[in-house]
C-alpha cells in the first residue's frame, strides 16, 4: 500500500470510504460550515468529530502492511454436468501481527453462482484460516475460479480498501457418463499373442523373428543363436498383445442437431460419445474421438497408449467439455482420416442425415470391424415427436435401412432415451441382424 503523504494513496484511500464513511465526512464538513456561519463553538467540536473520523481510518489503512498469502484447492477438478464442486480457499497471515477485520471474495462465472463472500475476523501471526464453497453447473466446460480478492476495513466501517491476488484455477465442468452393459458385437474379437483369428478390429506387431540390442532392453532376453549369425547383438521379441482399436465418431454439425441448452440433442450427442468412449476404454480399447470436422483425440496412436484408462478417459472427458457446433455440412473430413487408418469397431453418433451423408457412412463401414450408429430423431427434441406421434419420415427410414444393408447395427435415439439401453439393444440387434443377413452376409461382416 501507498505509504501517507502520497497523493495517490490519498485518492486511494478517498476512493475507498465506505457508505457510512462518505455520510460522516459530508455531517461532517456541514457541522463545520454551520458551526462557523452560527458561531456555535460545541457544534465546530462534533463537525470535527464527524468528519476527522474517517480520515482517520483511511490513513490507518493505507499504513496496514499485513503481509497474506492465499491457497485455493478444488475437489474435484473435473466434475460432470450437474454435480456439485468444492473450493477450499486458505489464508495465511505470514507476519508478525495480527491482522484485522478481512473480508474475501473469489471471482467465480455466474454460471456456477453468486460470488462468494467470507468475513475473517482476525488471523494471528503465522496463522490460517480455511473455508469453503460450492459451485455447480449444468453446461459443459472450462470456468475460470479466481483470482481472490481480499477487502480490508476498519473496526468502524469507513474505509474498505481491496487488493486482489494473481493466482486463478480452472474447473472443467465434463458430460455426464453413464454405465453401458458389456455386450458382444458382431466382427469384433479379443485376445493376446499373434493369432490366426485375428479380424480387422484389431492391430498387432509381428514379433515373429528377433531385432537388435537396443539401450535398456534386459540382457536375459539376448538371443545368441541370432547375435553369432548376425554379428551383433539380438533379443527375442516378446509377443505383444493384439490391440482392440475403436473410433468414436461425432456429429457436431450445427444443421444436424436441434433445441438448445443441456435439453439439445447435441448435449445428448456429446453424453452418448462420452459414455462410450469411456466405456471402450475401460475394455481395454484403443480409443479416439474423431469429429466431422476431422478433429481426433488423441492426435496419434501412440499418445493414446502411453498413459493409464484413467489418463485416457480424462483427455476423452477434457476434449468433450470444450466441444462445440460445426459450420461444416458433411462428414468428408472424417471420412479422410478414417481411410488413413479406421480399422476396428466404429460407434458414430449423428444427427440428421441426407443422402449424400449416408453414402460416406455407408464407404466408411467397409473398412470397420464393427459398426454401430446412434442416429438422432433430431425432430423429437423440439416437440415434434410428441405433436406427431404417429408420424413416418420416409426418407429417414429410407436412410436407416440403407445404412443396415451396409452392415451398420443401427440405433434410432429420441428425445428422453437412455443410452444404456439402447446400448444393450446392439447386441440384440446384431445377432438378429447376423441370423436375418444368412451365411453370405456373415462371411462378408467377418
Amino acid at each position: 500500500m501507498a505509504a501517507d503523504g502520497d497523493p495517490t494513496g490519498w485518492r486511494t484511500g478517498l476512493r475507498g470510504l465506505t457508505t457510512r464513511g462518505r455520510s460522516f465526512l459530508a455531517a461532517g464538513i456541514t457541522a463545520l460550515l454551520c458551526a462557523y456561519l452560527l458561531g456555535q463553538q460545541a457544534l465546530l467540536r462534533v463537525g470535527l468529530l464527524l468528519g476527522v473520523l474517517p480520515l482517520v481510518a483511511a490513513f490507518l489503512l493505507l499504513r496496514t502492511r499485513y503481509r497474506v498469502a492465499s491457497g485455493r484447492r478444488l475437489s474435484p477438478h473435473r466434475v460432470p454436468a450437474g454435480q456439485e464442486a468444492r473450493v477450499h480457499l486458505r489464508v495465511d497471515n505470514i507476519s508478525r501481527v495480527p491482522t484485522g477485520l478481512l473480508m474475501l471474495e473469489d471471482k467465480v462465472p455466474y454460471l456456477l453462482g453468486p460470488r462468494p463472500r467470507f468475513v475473517l475476523d482476525r488471523v494471528e501471526p503465522r496463522g490460517f484460516r480455511e473455508v469453503s464453497y460450492r459451485v455447480r453447473s449444468d453446461l459443459r466446460g472450462r470456468y475460470p475460479l479466481g483470482p481472490l480478492q481480499l477487502r480490508l476495513t476498519d473496526p468502524f466501517g469507513m474505509c474498505e480498501l481491496t487488493r486482489a491476488f494473481n493466482a486463478a484455477d480452472t474447473l472443467t465442468v465434463v458430460p455426464q457418463i453413464h454405465p453401458l452393459p458389456a455386450i458382444k458385437l458382431a466382427g469384433e474379437w479379443a485376445g493376446y499373442g499373434d493369432s490366426a483369428s485375428r479380424t480387422v478390429a484389431l492391430a498387432g506387431d509381428d514379433d515373429a523373428v528377433p531385432r537388435e540390442y537396443r539401450h535398456g532392453d534386459d540382457l536375459r532376453r539376448v538371443h545368441w543363436k541370432s547375435t553369432a549369425k548376425y554379428g551383433e547383438l539380438m533379443v527375442r521379441r516378446e509377443e505383444q498383445p493384439l490391440r482392440s482399436r475403436a473410433t468414436v465418431l461425432l456429429d457436431t454439425r450445427e444443421v444436424g442437431h436441434r433445441g438448445s441448452g443441456p435439453a439439445s440433442s447435441f448435449e445428448w450427442a456429446v453424453t452418448c460419445a462420452a459414455s462410450v468412449g469411456g466405456h471402450l476404454l475401460e475394455r481395454g480399447y484403443q480409443t479416439r474421438l474423431l469429429t466431422d470436422t476431422g478433429v481426433q483425440v488423441p492426435q496419434d496412436a501412440k499418445s493414446s497408449t502411453g498413459g493409464s484408462v484413467t489418463e485416457s478417459i480424462g483427455l476423452l472427458l477434457d476434449s468433450l467439455a470444450v466441444v462445440q457446433h460445426s459450420a461444416g455440412g458433411g462428414l468428408g473430413r472424417a471420412e479422410e482420416v478414417l481411410r488413413l487408418g479406421g480399422e476396428g469397431l466404429l460407434v458414430a453418433v449423428l444427427g440428421a442425415l441426407d443422402d449424400e451423408q449416408t453414402a460416406s457412412l455407408a464407404r466408411l463401414r467397409r473398412r470397420a470391424g464393427a459398426a454401430v450408429a446412434f442416429v438422432l430423431d433430431t425432430a423429437s427434441w423440439v416437440g415434434l415427436g410428441q405433436l406427431l406421434p404417429g408420424r413416418v419420415d420416409e426418407a429417414a427410414e429410407h436412410q436407416l435401412r440403407l445404412l443396415r444393408e451396409a452392415g451398420w447395427t443401427v440405433l434410432q435415439a429420441r428425445a428422453g432415451d437412455s443410452v444404456a439401453e439402447l446400448w444393450r439393444r446392439a447386441d440384440v440387434r446384431a445377432q438378429a441382424d447376423a441370423a436375418a443377413s444368412g451365411p453370405i452376409d456373415r462371411g462378408a461382416t467377418a
